[in-house]
């Protein structure tokens, strides 16, 4: 008989755990919800729109019958639970996980793995005590992953196709912020949103640039060597987190530009991964095709790809998360906590060079020390 895996939610600051706990839903029979429970936020919503930390946690209840809880830690002491997706802010993901994971409970959260490096590894840490004592894992969700397109485009990179490697973009598509999908919300609402803070965790650098971080360290396969960051606010004078940002990234062969925007109407063009190579330019463009173009000056593409459908049995977040428990196989790359820790150190270097202007080292665990706190 199949194993049912008993699971909780915990954090509903981000608005991603609708579609993560949907894809659990999604598995049926194999997943028993709990309970769920909110973490106390530095910054308090005040608003239920839809996308809001208070919708998230009640549409949880009503939609899967989670027990609610309004202590997360008095939720992990009086349940036993296979699996904890977490959703809280960036800047606290480090402080629930290290909870989770001493207790030998799976987690899965939401990208990217933390606010900065230094809370990433309190997280690696964690997970390895847990590793070595309860086998409990760290997965990381992008949505990105779950794109045919993508991963078909890994494929063809890996391939050389286009020859070696130079240059990766990422843009994130066409967004006004987190909170411009319709909600009804004034400046001082959304004010009061989480991501609209710096110290929480907030902004659209760690937001957007997250994704181009870490599909560019998996299509590159180098370790970065260093960044430089910008971040500006150019539309969200309410909050003390930024709207817009970049990244340049330096690989000891090839470059990666990643930008985040909240303030972008309409990109104007395929977001990507465009991907540079000494042989031909890949792009992933929008409707989900992968297109090659190999002649100089052509505006045709030389090949257009349909992507083969992701594998049977792993479609989605929850679907690849229990083939995992289940069958010990390799999670999908973009999940594995080894290439987020290196996201996390783009992201890391990123925001210290917006800070001072300079181009920063990427900082491994060998030289990051410290003390994350919130």
């Amino acid at each position: 008989m199949l194993k049912k895996y008993r699971v909780a939610a915990i954090g509903f600051a981000h608005s991603h755990m609708t579609s993560n706990l949907k894809s659990f839903a999604e598995c049926g029979g194999r997943v028993e919800f709990v309970a769920a429970a909110d973490v106390m936020p530095k910054v308090k919503s005040v608003s239920t729109e839809k996308g809001t930390r208070l919708f998230g946690l009640q549409n949880a209840i009503d939609l899967y019958g989670f027990k609610k809880y309004d202590d997360y830690e008095k939720l992990l002491e009086e349940n036993q639970l296979d699996i904890v997706l977490v959703c809280s802010e960036n800047a606290l993901h480090s402080v629930v996980m290290e909870k989770i994971l001493s207790r030998g409970i799976n987690v899965v959260v939401e990208k990217p793995l933390a606010a900065s490096m230094e809370g990433a590894l309190r997280i690696a840490r964690a997970a390895a005590v847990a590793a070595a004592h309860n086998g409990a894992k760290v997965i990381t969700n992008w949505p990105t992953a779950w794109s045919p397109a993508v991963r078909a485009a890994k494929k063809i990179v890996d391939s050389g196709a286009i020859g070696r490697v130079f240059k990766f973009c990422y843009r994130n598509a066409d967004s006004q912020g987190p909170m411009s999908y319709g909600q009804n919300m004034t400046d001082t609402e959304k004010g009061l949103e989480w991501w609209h803070h710096s110290d929480t965790g907030g902004g659209a650098l760690l937001d957007y640039c997250c994704y181009g971080a870490c599909m560019s360290s998996w299509f590159i396969g180098r370790s970065p060597v260093a960044a430089y960051g910008l971040k500006a606010n150019f539309d969200s004078p309410y909050g003390s987190a930024e709207d817009y940002a970049s990244i340049t990234v330096r690989f000891p062969e090839a470059v990666a530009q990643l930008e985040g925007s909240w303030t972008t109407v309409n990109s104007g063009v395929h977001n990507g991964p465009l991907v540079f190579g000494t042989n031909g330019t890949l792009v992933v463009r929008r409707d989900g095709a992968v297109e090659i173009y190999k002649k100089r000056h052509s505006e045709i593409p030389d090949e257009v790809i349909t992507p083969e459908p992701l594998p049977s049995g792993r479609e989605t977040l929850g679907m690849e998360t229990i083939h995992h428990l289940d069958t010990g196989e390799p999670l999908f790359p973009m999940l594995d906590l080894g290439l987020n820790l290196t996201a996390m150190s783009i992201l890391d270097a990123g925001i210290r060079s917006a800070q001072t202007g300079k181009m920063e080292l990427i900082n491994d665990g060998v030289w990051c020390i410290g003390n994350d706190s919130f």
